[in-house]
């Protein structure tokens, strides 16, 4: 057995660190939660390159007395408990007291913190684990902490950092949490040097209002319910007021910030007659339970708690969501006005549920999986719905685009190979064998294809020459080629030939753009912000003139000319669907989607008589290929033989 080591501390505390500390928003998470158990009702954050560089809080609360400087950096060293029995009825947001050990071990720390009753501030310097000496300083009161280089030490942990405005955004959604979660502490949080957001500890409305907007507030149900000593209060969008992530979605227990499943589930359940699939509720919820049936104590970042008793907390969640969005009576007892007096969701603005054949299935109160009961309409459907748009002359449509290779996105990726024996020598004659068997596999699969590929030829050079007999309801064009006939979908093929038009000017970075009278403004969470960000580059590419415009906003000031009549919310609500979630965003897939709309929206359809040029010119750019599809999947072509069709009239037995 190997020798059994006793680890030194800026060996575990590393250790630590990498379950404490995993980014930035870590660093400003751990700081944060320190001024608010410290009685502060201000606090300034402030961060540079995403926290990289530098984070630093600095608060007004009660501080540290100079004699405990030293001790809180060690290891397991805290003021918030001092037994084990403290465990069961913890209220503070922190208490294991390995945070700023862990962070002093992976950056270079400065604390400043002058005591309630003293006179003077004192510092302390810690460089890589590494504590310095107390002395005086100047500070007015409170605590000033600041952690530079963080990873300095651990090169590893920094190479899987984000970018810095990937940092930037996971550092701006915790201090958005921080703005709801304590709605009576003043926060200022700047970017950069630039105050980037800021509350005035007024109240919860004003918070919801600093980090979402004012319009959000009045998109919202105000609720402050009781049932079975559950406390729910906090806001709860109306099923109008739908999201296309979860990013929007903020619970708190206790006054800490989870991600419990019990309690999403309960929500989710609660929405699901209302919204559509893919369609998301916002809400900011808190649900204060007695200490005692809380375990806040199960993961190593307090990022989620567990229940004594996880059936009573669904229950009192879904009945009193599903309440309020039913507008039954008992959403009376808790809807409350500004003013505390109990009100009711008025009947305009409650969306009706889904008929009753859609309606998700009654739950019961113990059951906690969230799942999705409908599904939404098909990719034809949804495209035929679309409306809008601008009108373009048919000569227009007609003009260029010539045919391209279509890629097909869902084509099988190459699977790795499998682990492969080391080979053994063998006998010269099997060598010379399976040399030859080698080239006759290969040989055959040549002569395979190069036969493909002349049908396919020929197939081509024979429609072109061939013999049009007319259409059926003015939507197929029926084709005559020897004995074959081919019914062509004029709309699909159509479609398919915009599409392939538009993909092709992108490719070729010739986009057309259109500037718009009155540019977008698109307001986003802070993760979908990041995303964007990264992003902006592709999105210019594609045709859109984009750019930041304040924190978490972006301006939209032209569009590409073939889609200036796209709807820009659907467009950036598709391409965010998917941020927060496991599921990769690919912006080239949400790019397909919208050129897919506007090829399906601008070409011929099914019914519409086409003149006898339109007609040719159609076939002809087809080139002969009756194997296209549109951009749904659908066929271009479909092609009958004589064979069957005396066969459906019973000419051949």
């Amino acid at each position: 057995m190997a020798k059994i080591n006793i680890l030194d501390s800026s060996v575990y505390n590393r250790i630590a660190a990498g379950e404490v500390v995993e980014r930035p928003a870590s660093v400003v998470k751990e700081f944060v939660e320190n001024a608010i158990d410290a009685g502060a009702k201000q606090i300034a954050v402030y961060i540079e390159r995403g926290g990289k560089d530098l984070v630093r809080v600095v608060d007004d609360g009660e501080g540290i007395e100079s004699g405990e400087l030293v001790s809180a950096f060690l290891p397991h060293a805290t003021s918030k408990i001092a037994r084990a029995e403290d465990l069961e009825s913890i209220l503070t947001l922190g208490f294991r007291g390995e945070a700023l050990a862990s962070i002093a071990s992976v950056s270079n720390v400065r604390l400043r913190s002058r005591y309630k009753d003293a006179d003077t501030a004192f510092e302390l310097c810690c460089a890589g684990g590494k504590a310095g000496e107390v002395v005086p300083c100047a500070l007015d009161c409170g605590t000033d902490i600041r952690a530079e280089n963080l990873f300095f030490n651990t090169p590893v942990r920094e190479k899987f950092l984000k970018t810095d405005k990937g940092e930037e955004a996971e550092v701006s959604a915790v201090v958005s949490r921080f703005i709801l979660g304590e709605p009576t502490i003043a926060f200022r949080y700047f970017i950069d040097g630039k105050l980037a957001l800021q509350s005035f500890g007024g109240g919860a409305e004003e918070a919801l209002a600093a980090v979402y907007g004012g319009a959000a507030v009045q998109e919202c149900y105000r609720l402050d319910a009781e049932k079975h000593g559950v406390h729910i209060r906090g806001f709860l969008g109306k099923p109008t007021f739908t999201k296309a992530n979860r990013t929007y979605q903020s619970v708190f227990v206790n006054g800490r910030y989870v991600v419990n499943n019990t309690i999403s589930s309960a929500i989710a359940n609660a929405y699901a007659a209302y919204l559509m699939k893919r369609q998301y509720p916002f809400y900011v919820l808190f649900v204060d339970v007695p200490a005692e049936v809380v375990d806040v104590n199960v993961h190593p970042n307090k990022s989620d708690v567990r229940f004594s008793d996880n059936r009573v907390i669904y229950g009192c969640i879904y009945s009193v969501i599903s309440s309020v969005l039913d507008g039954n009576a008992g959403a009376l007892a808790f809807l409350a006005k500004d003013n505390g007096e109990p009100a009711a969701p008025s009947a305009p603005e409650q969306a009706a549920p889904l008929p009753q054949a859609d309606r998700a299935p009654q739950i019961a109160a113990g059951h906690v999986s969230a799942t999705e009961t409908y599904d939404g309409l098909s990719g034809e459907q949804l495209f035929e719905r679309q409306k809008g748009g601008h009108y373009v002359p048919r000569a227009e449509l007609w003009q260029g685009g010539a045919q391209v290779a279509f890629f097909d996105s869902a084509a099988t990726a190459p699977q790795p190979e499998a682990d492969v024996p080391f080979p053994q020598p063998v006998p010269q004659a099997q060598e010379e064998g399976k040399a030859e068997s080698a080239e006759d596999v290969f040989a055959e699969n040549k002569r395979f294809l190069a036969e493909e590929e002349r049908k396919a030829k020929q197939q081509k050079l024979l429609l072109k020459n061939a013999v049009y007999k007319g259409n059926l309801f003015n939507t197929y064009l029926i084709y005559e080629v020897g004995d074959e006939v081919y019914l062509i979908d004029q709309h699909a093929a159509h479609e398919r030939l915009l599409f392939d038009g538009l993909r092709e000017e992108i490719a070729a970075r010739s986009v057309a753009v259109q500037p718009m009278l009155v540019p977008y403004v698109l307001n986003v969470s802070g993760e979908e912000a990041a995303f964007i960000g990264e992003n902006l580059a592709t999105i210019a590419a594609i045709g859109f003139e984009i750019e930041e415009f304040g924190v978490n906003s972006f301006k939209v000031s032209a569009v590409p000319a073939d889609l200036q009549g796209i709807d820009l919310p659907a467009f950036f609500a598709e391409l965010l669907k998917e941020v927060g979630s496991l599921r990769a965003v690919r912006l080239p897939d949400v790019l397909r989607d919208r050129i897919a709309m506007t090829a399906c929206k601008h070409a011929v359809k099914g019914g519409e008589q086409l003149s006898e040029s339109e007609r040719k010119l159609l076939f002809d750019r087809m080139g002969g290929d009756m194997g296209l599809r549109c951009p749904h999947g659908r066929p271009v072509a479909v092609k009958l033989t004589r064979y069957e069709i005396e066969k459906m009239f019973k000419r051949i037995v």
